[in-house]
């Protein structure tokens, strides 16, 4: 039988809003398929192999999580680039989605801190008020295991006071339908860049999304 290896970045740290919930939707439909899970959690001070692992899940946190994980994360970048560079998917929500770009900026303690991502999108995060919060549905435009562009429906909930600019090459994830989205003005929501995918979208998102799991399966097979 073969083995699907996901592995859950920083679960201590990233898992808000029930992100937790994307790892077990994505071993039921693995399971489902006749494949074994191997689910490896990485924590502070565990080193991330690319060729190790088939699928990358990062969640959610709060912005003083956000800012002990960023440290870490970008010592991982060569691995994380190699496993990009490969193919292989990686989904991210929310705070980790931040991470992906340029820098997050926000407030903590009453002092602006700027906090430097790993650069594999390029974006930049910047917190303002109000907060965006409530549910999103946006069009999402992926492209197939065979490579074939299609167009989906995507639900979830959004809470969050960042303000995400994509830059001018960035594809984002989809079209706003209602909601927010990256800065409640552009009317994109989250980014993509070949297999990676990241995005405000809570819910959690797999488990109202499930074609999505099937999608990130199909990347691997």
């Amino acid at each position: 039988m073969k083995a699907v290896r996901i592995v859950q970045f920083y679960p201590e740290l990233l898992s808000i809003y029930a992100d937790r919930g994307n790892v077990i939707v994505l071993q039921k439909h693995a399971e489902r398929r006749g494949l074994q899970v191997q689910l490896t959690r990485l924590s502070l001070g565990d080193s991330f192999d690319p060729g190790a692992c088939d699928i990358a899940l990062m969640g959610g946190g709060q912005d003083r999580d956000q800012e002990i994980v960023s440290t870490h994360l970008r010592t991982q970048l060569p691995a994380i680039s190699d496993f990009d560079a490969a193919g292989r998917p990686l989904l991210a929500v929310c705070g980790s989605y931040q991470l992906l770009g340029h820098s997050y900026t926000f407030e903590l303690d009453g002092q602006q801190t700027t906090v430097q991502g790993l650069g594999l999108i390029d974006m930049n995060t910047i917190t303002s008020h109000p907060r965006l919060i409530g549910n999103i549905e946006i069009e999402a435009e992926l492209n197939g295991a065979d490579g074939e562009p299609f167009t989906r429906s995507l639900v979830g909930f959004e809470n969050h006071a960042g303000r995400t600019s994509l830059g001018p090459s960035v594809r984002p994830l989809g079209r706003v339908i209602r909601g927010f989205g990256n800065d409640g003005a552009s009317g994109f929501e989250g980014a993509q860049f070949q297999n990676l995918i990241g995005t405000y979208m809570h819910g959690p998102l797999l488990p109202r999304n499930p074609w999505l799991a099937d999608h990130l399966l199909n990347q691997i097979e």
